[in-house]
């Protein structure tokens, strides 16, 4: 795989993340970046990052996760790298 491919993960971020705009956070960075795929509260608390693009922009994204907004805890983020799949157009908040 070359750095140009584009790959996929999804991370699971822990801590202090809902309720406090993590999800319009995330969504504003994966535009920016020109990612793919969605975000969304999980019913544990946590929130889960479904990604695609250049992995440059992919480790971006996952340092961004790290910090969160202002009101976050971040306490972990658990992340599985993937191939891409293509499935997605834009990046999405769901629910």
């Amino acid at each position: 795989m070359t750095d140009e491919a584009p790959v996929s993960f999804r991370a699971v971020v822990r801590g202090r993340v809902q309720g406090v705009n993590f999800r319009g956070f995330v969504y504003t960075r994966a535009r920016t970046l020109q990612l793919t795929g969605y975000v969304r509260n999980l019913p544990d608390g946590s929130v889960e990052v479904v990604a695609e693009g250049k992995r440059a922009e992919l480790e971006q994204l996952l340092r961004y996760l790290h910090g969160g907004p202002r009101g976050a805890r971040v306490r972990r983020v658990d992340t599985e790298w993937r191939e891409a799949t293509g499935l997605s157009r834009a990046f999405d908040v769901t629910v």
